[in-house]
């Protein structure tokens, strides 16, 4: 495999990896309270007593969890090598992230508000974000290696 030299990740590129980072950083500690809840006897004996709908629900949203959590840090290993599939697969990732969020606004049993400012940021970031990756020359020409 041969690594192309284009530019080093840098001016506004910088913006959409630390948003990269957040976004692993928080699917981690996601992923740390599941584990908690599965390694907590309170917790795991309060699971086992939920319904069968509850406990599927629960199973599903870990496993959305993980899925993420592993999207993203490939996302961020291709980023740092400037893989030629970054900008797609970025902009594909923040659309799952915004539909997460519209998810979360509809289903989770939290005030409005907060669920607007939970969808408020991924909306915003996507909003910004995919078009620059889209027709930015800087992003054509950083993310160039196979």
């Amino acid at each position: 495999m041969s690594v192309k030299s284009g530019e080093r990740i840098g001016g506004w590129l910088l913006a959409p990896l630390a948003w990269l980072l957040l976004a692993l950083f928080s699917a981690s500690l996601s992923l740390l309270i599941y584990a908690g809840a599965l390694l907590t006897p309170e917790m795991l004996t309060s699971l086992k007593a939920q319904s069968t709908t509850h406990i599927t629900l629960w199973i599903v949203s870990c496993a959305f969890a993980v899925v993420m959590w592993s999207y993203t840090l490939w996302l961020t290993i291709a980023f740092f090598k400037r893989r030629r599939s970054v900008p797609k697969h970025y902009i594909f990732w923040l659309l799952l992230s915004v539909l997460l969020a519209i998810k979360a606004f509809a289903f989770s049993p939290v005030s409005d508000a907060l669920a607007m400012r939970q969808l408020l940021f991924p909306l915003l970031a996507a909003a910004l974000l995919a078009p620059y990756f889209r027709r930015s020359q800087r992003v054509k020409s950083t993310f160039v290696n196979p």
